[in-house]
């Protein structure tokens, strides 16, 4: 059976005689855990939750992570986008999958890359549908009325042949002045390549007009992702391989711009829709390799920016399925100079204070 972080320290914890959490009083899992100790050292959570995308629910003021479609080696399959439970980042435990079965617009693939939203009173999952080197990947929808799901599927938004964008993955919502806008794009060499950002209906569910998507970057970035400060909205975008267990290269990068739609420039003042450019935000250290495909900046209630990732372990690259073991990771955003750093560019190895949430 695989365990969450926070059981096995728990455990630890209680063999010592003095444990330092408050078990949750639903062994259903129902409610995560709160931690009473004021630091944690990453993973937040193994074994694997690639691509995370991390909400708080309005409701109940729960954080709720979602991920890629692994199977994780524990015996229990594939899960078709494994749902995580937190009160704090810190300490997650699993509550379900999103999907009780695949959906049906695609022959055959996996649910890549969640982006989870709370929009007009629900819960918006966006989720690209691929298999490794398709000619044509897509992007899809579905709604829950809370946030553990189910989701139920409202089909495809394009694919990658009905864009015109090649590997149509890592999709990212966004909405502003009342519309509703779809980031997306990952890895190509071809002359259409790049990560692009599309109107979405008002409801969300469809793209009007396909023809008028906008580039913003080169075909070099993929898992886009934009967060908005004092002025500036920031393009966060991993480059390098994902996926190769502890030789993966992945790392961030990060631009800049006045404008939703761009131009989005690194510090160096070059633009991000040629390849080469980007500032670096993260990458790999001794410990650990490929942190990359990051969720939206969560504020806590002190006002520090949190940055949620995945990373791999380098003394354990993959679990017995094959899957690269792609770990939950939790590190503190500094802003410098209207720019974003990580300490040490790289994952945290020591301890680390706890996010405060009242």
């Amino acid at each position: 059976m695989i365990l969450p972080v926070f059981f096995s320290q728990l455990l630890t914890a209680a063999v010592a005689g003095c444990g330092t959490m408050v078990a949750s009083p639903h062994p259903d899992s129902q409610h995560a855990p709160v931690r009473q100790d004021s630091t944690y050292i990453n993973p937040v959570f193994e074994p694997i939750l690639a691509d995370p995308s991390v909400i708080r629910d309005p409701h109940s003021g729960y954080f709720y992570a979602y991920g890629t479609q692994d199977n994780w080696g524990d015996g229990q399959g594939s899960r078709l986008i494994p749902v995580l439970q937190s009160a704090n980042l810190v300490d997650w435990q699993v509550v379900g999958q999103a999907f009780s079965s695949k959906p049906t617009w695609k022959s055959n693939g996996g649910l890549w890359a969640p982006d989870v939203n709370y929009v007009d009173g629900k819960y918006y999952l966006y989720y690209a549908y691929s298999t490794w080197g398709d000619p044509n990947p897509g992007v899809g929808v579905a709604i829950a009325t809370k946030p553990t799901g189910p989701f139920v599927d409202h089909g495809k938004l394009f694919t990658s042949e009905e864009v015109d964008v090649p590997n149509s993955i890592d999709p990212f919502y966004y909405e502003e002045a009342g519309k509703k806008y779809l980031f997306w794009g990952s890895f190509s060499d071809a002359p259409t390549q790049g990560t692009y950002v599309v109107e979405l209906a008002d409801d969300g569910l469809s793209v009007p007009d396909l023809s008028r998507k906008i580039k913003l970057a080169a075909g070099d970035f993929e898992a886009v992702l934009i967060h908005k400060r004092d002025g500036y909205y920031y393009f966060f975008g991993s480059k390098g391989s994902c996926c190769d267990g502890a030789n993966s290269q992945y790392h961030v990068l990060v631009a800049r711009s006045e404008r939703l739609m761009g131009p989005y420039l690194d510090k160096a003042g070059n633009p991000i829709t040629a390849r080469g450019n980007g500032t670096l935000f993260l990458k790999g250290n001794d410990k650990f390799a490929g942190p990359g495909h990051n969720a939206r900046l969560i504020t806590d209630d002190a006002g520090t920016d949190w940055f949620i990732y995945h990373g791999i372990d380098r003394t354990q690259g993959k679990v017995s399925s094959g899957a690269s073991r792609r770990m939950l990771m939790l590190d503190k955003v500094i802003w410098r100079n209207g720019w974003p750093e990580i300490a040490g560019e790289a994952p945290s190895t020591t301890p680390q204070r706890v996010p405060f949430f009242q």
